[in-house]
């Protein structure tokens, strides 16, 4: 039994598994806060060519 604890206590494949989970939860967060700003600037943009095309039109 002795024996048994002594492995897990030294098994540390799943501190591995949790630190990758990590990794890929901020890599997760990186791309959706991108994408938001992305997004964002992007519908700013055609906003403002629609805007632009609607004056242009009305001349």
């Amino acid at each position: 039994m002795k024996t048994i604890f002594a492995r897990l206590m030294k098994d540390e494949s799943g501190a591995t598994a949790i630190e990758y989970g990590l990794i890929a939860a901020l890599i997760s967060v990186a791309l959706i806060t991108g994408a938001t700003t992305l997004g964002t600037a992007l519908n700013e943009q055609f906003d403002n060519l629609s805007t632009y095309l609607s004056v242009a039109e009305d001349n």
